[in-house]
C-alpha cells in the first residue's frame, strides 16, 4: 500500500456529492479509496459502496470498507479495514479470502507487537496528529512515534490524521508509505487539485526514501 489513500466523509463534502469528491480525488492520482460511514443503515452502506464500486472500476483503484467486513463482502469491496475492536482480524481474512486487502489500525504499541504476527496487508498508524475527524482514539503517535513503528514492524505503514499538504513530506520521511487524508480533500474547494498535490508529494518523497516501485 503506496501512494495517496482516500478516506471518505460525506458531512465534510458540503453540497458536493461524495460519488463527485470520490471521482475528483481518484482523478487527482488517489491510489485506494476507504468508503467510511459511520451513521449510514447496512442496506444504505451496501447501496452506496455498490455505487461507489461501480464508478471507480474504470480506474482499477480499490474500494475499502472502513470497519464493516459484512458491507465489504455484501458490495463486493476490494477489502476492509479494521480498527482494534472491530471483527477480529483472522475472522475477516477467512471471509474475506487472501486475495482481499486488509488493514489494521494501530494505536498502541502493543498493538504493533501483535500484528507483526499478522499477515494483514498494511498498518494505519492512528492518529499521526490530532484530528477533529477521529476523536476515539488514543494519543498521537507523532513523527517519532511513527519512525519507532518503521524501525520495528515489517508491514506497509499507512499514516492518518491531521494530514495535509503541509506536513506529508515529513510524514513519508518518517517512514509512512502512504498518506490517508479525510479532510483535506473532502472539506476541499477543489478535490482534484488537492489529490494531484498531494500525490505528487507523497511520489517524491517516496522517491527520496529509495521507494520507486509504486511508479
Amino acid at each position: 500500500m503506496k501512494g495517496l489513500y482516500f478516506v471518505t466523509d460525506r458531512g465534510l463534502c458540503g453540497k458536493t456529492p461524495l460519488a463527485d469528491v470520490v471521482l475528483q480525488a481518484i482523478r487527482g492520482g488517489a491510489a485506494c479509496v476507504q468508503l467510511r460511514e459511520k451513521d449510514l443503515h447496512t442496506r444504505f452502506f451496501v447501496e452506496e459502496a455498490q455505487r461507489i464500486k461501480a464508478m471507480m472500476a474504470p480506474f482499477n483503484v480499490p474500494l475499502i470498507i472502513n470497519d464493516r467486513t459484512d458491507v465489504a463482502l455484501a458490495a463486493g469491496a476490494d477489502g476492509v479495514h479494521l480498527g482494534q475492536e472491530d471483527m477480529p482480524y483472522g475472522t475477516a481474512r477467512r471471509l474475506m479470502g487472501p486475495g482481499a486487502i486488509i488493514g489494521l489500525s494501530v494505536e498502541t504499541w502493543e498493538d504493533v507487537e501483535r500484528a507483526q504476527e499478522l499477515d494483514c496487508d498494511y498498518l494505519g498508524v492512528s492518529p499521526i496528529f490530532a484530528t477533529p475527524t477521529k476523536l476515539d482514539t488514543k494519543a498521537p503517535w507523532g513523527l517519532e512515534g511513527l519512525a519507532k513503528i518503521r524501525a520495528f514492524s515489517r508491514h506497509s505503514l499507512v499514516g492518518i490524521g491531521g494530514l495535509h499538504a503541509g506536513n506529508a513530506e515529513a510524514v513519508v520521511m518518517a517512514g509512512a508509505d502512504s498518506i490517508a487524508v479525510v479532510s483535506a480533500i473532502c472539506a476541499s474547494p477543489d478535490p482534484f487539485r488537492t489529490a494531484r498535490e498531494l500525490n505528487q508529494i507523497i511520489r517524491l518523497s517516496l522517491a527520496k526514501r529509495g521507494k520507486t516501485d509504486f511508479i
